[in-house]
């Protein structure tokens, strides 16, 4: 004790950063086991998993020492039934994006509208057509009306969006500037080439 008070030292504890959390070796090997959901059986992810701690840790020492590159996409054609140019990163960049993803969701998701369906825990097609089927009937009066409902898409939206405009929106609720060198790295790698795609 001195003059009636407790003396003591403040010890400053190191501040993680959401960057810091996001490379920690436990959530790249948590983010690769949920990646891997449903794709075990693809060539490119058996290959990775093939030396799976040896990837893990130089995406990490990559990912740590801002050292990260984004790779190339493969590009290729589908029809389902629509045509679709289609860019696929490598496995490495997709166990990225997947990192990088959980965490963007957890910042932006309660700021989405409820009828925001795509990519969404609890939400997804079934509930947006049953929404868009209890809507309808509502307006109609129990379908005793006419309605009409508008059904559209923005044409190669994602090779269309502006990087800047995209990068500042993104600013706005995300201050840590290492996971937002990250961002821009991988939404800069997305370049649309003659073809159309990325």
């Amino acid at each position: 004790m001195h003059n009636g008070y407790f003396s003591y030292s403040v010890v400053m504890k190191v501040s993680h950063t959401i960057y810091d959390k996001l490379i920690g070796l436990e959530n790249l090997f948590l983010s690769w086991n949920q990646f891997k959901k449903g794709k075990i059986k693809k060539p490119d992810v058996l290959v990775f998993e093939r030396n799976l701690e040896d990837n893990i840790f130089s995406l990490q020492k990559a990912l740590k020492d801002q050292a990260y590159r984004h790779g190339p996409y493969a590009i290729f054609h589908i029809h389902d039934p629509k045509h679709r140019l289609i860019s696929k990163a490598s496995v490495r960049d997709r166990l990225a994006h997947h990192l990088m993803f959980a965490e963007l969701y957890r910042i932006f998701d309660s700021a989405f509208i409820y009828h925001s369906y795509s990519s969404r825990v609890g939400k997804g097609t079934h509930l947006a057509v049953l929404n868009l089927t209890r809507a309808l009937r509502a307006v109609s009066r129990n379908y005793a009306q006419p309605v009409f409902a508008l059904k559209c898409d923005i044409k190669k939206f994602f090779q269309n969006i502006s990087h800047p405009k995209l990068l500042q929106l993104i600013q706005k609720r995300i201050k840590d500037k290492k996971f937002l060198w990250l961002i821009e790295e991988v939404i800069a790698s997305f370049v649309v080439t003659p073809l159309g795609g990325g």
